[in-house]
């Protein structure tokens, strides 16, 4: 049987990630009672890194081990990737001797080649068009603590950049209405945008974005590749900040995400990781959780 790999969230189902979902709340409620879970004894994962990481090598290394399997940290450094080897050599000799492969990279196309020649599941842990993984711990979150994201509005303030299209993605497999403010210049990508312009609103001004929004979400305003943009890109966003101003034109009940590192007085005030409303650091933990219930998915091709 072919792998399944999970490069974008359009690679599942909407019941496949929904089940996923709530299987990482079952992974994650067992792991705080300290139950001890092996259903990965004796695999490997392979972690190719071309891009630095903090919270992705932490959550996908210790999940593997608290599922008793264990990760195989790669970098260009190290490996033949980083001399000049073929993706597809590349793919079709790693994949021949762990049981996945999540790789962490610049461009999408690398992974959709390595994808394309592996035998082995292959996790898209970033690329710069798109952050699934990311989206999964947030759609968990936030059904810890609101239920159903099915029917809301969730703002996305700030660039329209890799983690913005993928809550594009989100908004039509989980069913919401995505507001994004963002100046001109910076919308996501057009072709998304078009293909989704039932579920997406494109506005300039993040009160608009933000009125009755069930939750806020924003990234860094230069990711990693951008730093040579970053005083012009403070110049383009500095109205395009969260803050608890911005939080009281939202619902009451609104949520505030952030995939982190989170750049204080830059997108976020300095006060708003410990506003009521966020859920950072429970979002954060959350990459752990929904990554074993992938792993398990993809490796065991089960959800139990």
């Amino acid at each position: 049987m072919a792998a399944r790999h999970f490069l974008t969230l359009n690679d599942m189902t909407t019941t496949e990630l929904e089940s996923l979902v709530d299987h990482a709340s079952k992974l994650r409620d067992e792991w705080h009672q300290g139950k001890v879970r092996d259903t990965l004894k004796n695999r490997v994962l392979a972690m190719i890194f071309e891009k630095s990481s903090t919270r992705t090598r932490v959550s996908f290394e210790a999940g593997m081990a608290q599922l008793g399997g264990s990760a195989l940290f790669l970098s260009p450094r190290d490996t033949q990737l980083g001399r000049g080897e073929p993706i597809e050599d590349s793919a079709i000799v790693i994949s021949s001797m762990v049981d996945a492969v999540m790789i962490r990279t610049f461009a999408h196309d690398t992974v959709e080649r390595f994808a394309a020649a592996s035998r082995a599941p292959v996790i898209n842990a970033l690329t710069d068009d798109f952050h699934p993984c990311q989206l999964l711990a947030d759609m968990q979150t936030y059904r810890e603590h609101r239920g159903s994201i099915r029917g809301a509005t969730v703002a996305w303030i700030g660039d329209g950049n890799n983690m913005c299209h993928s809550y594009v993605n989100a908004a039509a497999q989980f069913d919401f209405h995505l507001n994004v403010a963002c100046p001109e210049g910076y919308e996501p990508d057009a072709g998304l945008l078009k293909a989704h312009g039932d579920r997406v609103t494109v506005f300039r001004d993040p009160a608009e974005a933000a009125r009755k929004a069930n939750l806020l979400v924003t990234d860094v305003w230069a990711s990693m590749g951008q730093e040579e943009e970053q005083k012009i890109r403070e110049q383009a966003f500095r109205s395009y900040q969260i803050s608890p101003a911005l939080m009281q034109v939202a619902d009451k009940d609104a949520l505030f995400m952030h995939c982190l590192p989170a750049h204080r007085g830059e997108e976020i005030s300095a006060d708003m990781m410990e506003h009521p409303s966020s859920v950072v650091w429970h979002e954060a933990e959350n990459r752990l959780h929904a990554q074993k219930a992938l792993l398990e998915f993809l490796i065991l091709n089960q959800l139990d």
